[in-house]
């Protein structure tokens, strides 16, 4: 899409108002909301109290913290707490109109001062976060009036808008600014209630919420315990929302469970220590033997019947994938006889070498493993829960690492991670190569989505020549509803609260 075009999309959605929003045309022809009760979730988890420092929790902060950006449902950029947004034809200036009658949870008027704040706070105090990267180009921010931001950047960055749907806006006087927030005072539709890591996360309503008449619920009930089967508690009722493993998915829907789909995909990957690998796996030789080991199509329809293999972190026939690079896959069909010459042209006896391999306690890490396997390796396998396995990462003592990353508000939020600077880049093997930088910084600054998506795809090309990452394939996330659950969608993301939907519009019938 032409910057032109998405400044088009963006002022028809921000003048048409409030009722022209498809979420809430939608709930004009629904039965009418049911007030009260508690919803009790399970989604992603929550790492931090922080908004600007999280790891990918965004699934629980994002129903009590709010962006000036949301993503529609069609992946597309819409105003949120901003009603309208201006842009410069050179892509530099950006001015940002902000609704009026926003609140603070602690009953303050949100103003275009607190706003900077926030873009402050993330440019100059949080290192390598998730928006490090555009906002290290906020070079001026200005508030030519309380409900005027203005924003400057050093030079053109094409997914800007798309990032600031997760550039949180947050009270400065939250307790913990000055270091790390413990307390967010947000504008969302419910409140930071009471936190128990790991445990659960209670948000009550706000009763001053910006969007008139919501939300319909009187609170929200995070599960935070990862590491458990959803589809046995939304059976029982302690659920009402829950992701769930597509192995689930068939029994569900016997039971008459609903059940969703995220609108964009989830990317599974194989990676390397990059950072500091042994001398074993320093041997191009040994990584592609490995690559090779890999059957890429019985993987993915382990993960789910529905996946389908790729090569590249965004799904096939998408604006961003080259169907080309995809022909080209050397890796597309395992061969085991050529991994195993692979291996013994590097001198490597399998059977006297051990692997180690990080991963979450996912059933989907086993299969890669037993792959892996067949070449003779001895595999020292550490399966944990979401932090264990990023702390263990993060130590860089192991070899290899099968993930899987949600879906991302824009393609940059893929090759970020591939950055030397990277926010969170432990998944990918903490990649450390100035060329690549140099890469993917000239497709985010590029004047067109044409010239932008060359720039992605040379740097995919780079990463594949280089062995750091093995690209598997794509599969949706699944969410598990209740039957009593109404009005409740999923979003592009995992965004459980934007501009057109999500929890803030969800009841429970009687």
């Amino acid at each position: 899409m032409q910057r032109r075009d998405l400044l088009k999309l963006l002022a028809m959605s921000a003048t048409a108002g409030p009722l022209a929003m498809p979420g809430l045309l939608h709930a004009q022809n629904a039965p009418t909301p049911r007030r009260g009760g508690t919803l009790k979730v399970a989604l992603l988890g929550l790492d931090t109290a922080d908004p600007h420092r999280h790891a990918g929790s965004i699934a629980v902060q994002q129903v009590y913290v709010e962006t000036l950006t949301s993503i529609g449902d069609d992946g597309t950029v819409r105003p949120f707490l901003a009603e309208r947004i201006d842009a410069s034809e050179d892509g530099r200036t950006y001015t940002f109109h902000l609704r009026k009658n926003v609140r603070f949870h602690n009953g303050r008027a949100m103003t275009s001062a607190d706003v900077k704040a926030n873009f402050e706070r993330v440019r100059d105090k949080v290192k390598g976060g998730w928006l490090s990267g555009a906002m290290k180009l906020a070079r001026n921010i200005d508030t030519p009036a309380p409900d005027v931001l203005r924003v400057e950047l050093a030079n053109a960055h094409a997914p800007f808008l798309n990032l600031l749907s997760e550039l949180w806006i947050v009270a400065p006087e939250s307790e913990g600014w000055n270091e790390t927030i413990r307390r967010p005072i947000g504008t969302g539709p419910f409140k930071f209630g009471t936190w128990q890591p790991d445990v659960s996360f209670q948000a009550p309503a706000f009763d001053q919420y910006w969007q008139a008449g919501l939300p319909y619920l009187d609170a929200l009930e995070f599960d935070l315990r990862g590491d458990r089967d959803n589809s046995l508690s939304l059976r029982a009722g302690d659920l009402h929302l829950a992701h769930v493993g597509n192995d689930k998915l068939d029994s569900l829907a016997k039971d008459r469970m609903g059940i969703q789909f995220l609108k964009d995909t989830a990317w599974y990957f194989l990676s390397f220590n990059n950072r500091k690998p042994r001398p074993l796996l320093q041997d191009a030789r040994v990584r592609e033997a490995i690559s090779l080991a890999v059957d890429k199509q019985a993987y993915m329809k382990f993960v789910v019947k529905t996946a389908v293999v790729s090569d590249q972190p965004v799904r096939p026939n998408t604006y961003f994938w080259d169907r080309e690079l995809e022909q080209r896959d050397p890796h597309a069909k395992p061969d085991l006889a050529r991994a195993r010459e692979l291996l013994k042209s590097a001198g490597v006896e399998p059977s006297k070498e051990t692997l180690k391999v990080v991963s979450w306690q996912s059933d989907y890490a086993q299969v890669a493993v037993q792959m892996v396997r067949q070449l003779g390796f001895k595999i020292d396998h550490q399966a944990l829960d979401d932090i264990g396995a990023q702390r263990l990462l993060a130590q860089y003592d192991w070899d290899l690492a099968p993930f899987h990353s949600g879906p991302r508000a824009d393609v940059y939020l893929r090759y970020a991670r591939l950055l030397s600077d990277g926010p969170s880049p432990m998944l990918w093997g903490g990649i450390q190569d100035k060329e690549l930088d140099a890469l993917i910084g000239a497709a985010v600054s590029s004047p067109s989505t044409q010239k932008a998506r060359e720039g992605y795809l040379q740097a995919w090309k780079h990463v594949m020549d280089k062995r750091y990452t093995l690209g598997l394939g794509h599969a949706a996330d699944a969410i598990g509803v209740a039957p009593k659950v109404r009005g409740y969608e999923t979003g592009y993301t995992w965004s459980q609260n934007r501009v057109d939907g999500g929890l803030a519009r969800t009841w429970l019938a009687a």
